[in-house]
């Protein structure tokens, strides 16, 4: 087994003069990680997704609607969605974001990990 190492996401994922890049970056049984660039007032309108993911900003900075509330992202910030629940991304500068989908199990209602 290997590791993976991305010395540098901003450099992977050049931001679009215009529109959306999106790239798996890393893949394997347990998780997905899929990177975005976006140009400026780009957005991925509202929707869910059947699993868990997190969501990290590299650069930029997101406007979120998770659930019907609006949020700010900027780099730094970390935001896990459980499965199923709608949210909309918009690029409120260009910007660059990590989305790990987490196909495992769901944790717990509590939050707390399980022992396997």
């Amino acid at each position: 087994m290997s590791a993976t190492v991305i010395s540098d996401l901003a450099a992977e994922l050049t931001v679009p003069e215009d529109g959306t890049l999106s790239r798996v970056l890393y893949r394997d049984d347990r998780l997905r990680v899929i990177g975005f660039a976006f140009a400026a007032g780009q957005e991925l309108t509202e929707h869910t997704s059947a699993l868990p993911v997190v969501i990290q900003v590299v650069q930029g900075r997101l406007e979120l609607v998770i659930g019907g509330q609006k949020t700010e992202a900027r780099p730094g910030s970390w935001i896990h969605l459980p499965a199923r629940l709608p949210h909309s991304v918009r690029a409120a500068e260009p910007s660059v974001m990590l989305l790990t989908m987490l196909p495992g199990a769901e944790p717990s209602a509590s939050g707390a990990p399980t022992a396997d």
